[in-house]
């Protein structure tokens, strides 16, 4: 049985509570971008209900405590059908009665649950380092990320207190929404005109007439104090993966 919910956290609780209600303990949470047909599989629509998603946090934290439900979050934030399943079913038995310690790395799904959020956490501290923002034309720092996992939530109290005197967007576009700051508090955002998603890849930003001068100015700082002599690409990839290169001004011209 596919549980089709919305995506959100919330939703992902809603599942747990409906898998209680109806008795079916072996359904696996996904989007309904991420269903394939499947004749041995049937699927329900799973409606966000913040009541029962609140019922399932007060529960969950009498069981393991207010700091371990941040585990099931990040997990959660992994955006991944095998993890979120593997989440899933860990709650599943919390609510048991089941002898479930969270920090048991004797247990499979315990290990890949944490195997998981060390890899969430890694993308989260490469954001931060790697994220570069542009100045638009309307005065909006912004900057259009694609990351592997969902670690938008996780970074943005760091932007917002890194950057509290200025403006700026990070847009997500694999996921198609982000967060603005506007100098007094992040609201979450989505590129969606009545109810129709955009294509985010699309999405173009007009630049502020000295930012390519700046960026110019960047790059010829940036070759000037590159020896040559001393370049170690291996141990340069090691620190800065290639993938992250498209963020970096100084690296658009540049080739391994």
């Amino acid at each position: 049985m596919y549980y089709l919910f919305d995506g959100s956290f919330h939703g992902y609780l809603c599942c747990v509570f409906e898998s209680f209600e109806r008795k079916e303990f072996d359904a696996e949470p996904i989007t309904s971008v991420m269903q394939r047909p499947s004749i041995f599989y049937s699927s329900r629509e799973i409606a966000t209900d913040l009541q029962k998603a609140d019922r399932i946090l007060q529960a969950l934290e009498k069981k393991i405590g207010k700091k371990d439900i941040a585990l099931f979050y990040h997990n959660f934030l992994a955006d991944d059908a095998a993890a979120w399943l593997n989440g899933f079913q860990l709650l599943v038995a919390l609510f048991q009665q089941q002898n479930v310690e969270v920090r048991n790395y004797g247990d499979p799904k315990v290990l890949l649950m944490h195997q998981t959020i060390k890899k969430v956490s890694r993308e989260r501290h490469r954001m931060k380092a790697f994220v570069r923002f542009v100045k638009s034309a309307d005065q909006i720092y912004t900057a259009l990320v694609d990351p592997d996992f969902n670690v938008l939530p996780l970074v943005t109290r760091f932007f917002k207190d890194r950057f509290a005197d200025q403006s700026w967007l990070i847009y997500d576009l694999r996921r198609n929404y982000g967060f603005f700051y506007d100098r007094k508090s992040v609201i979450e955002v989505t590129n969606a005109i009545e109810g129709d998603v955009q294509d985010p890849y699309a999405f173009e930003v007009d630049l502020d007439p000295r930012e390519l001068e700046f960026q110019h100015l960047w790059q010829t700082y940036f070759k000037s104090t590159n020896i040559e002599a001393r370049k170690n690409i291996k141990l340069h990839l090691r620190h800065v993966p290639k993938r992250y290169w498209k963020y970096l001004v100084e690296k658009r011209s540049a080739s391994v």
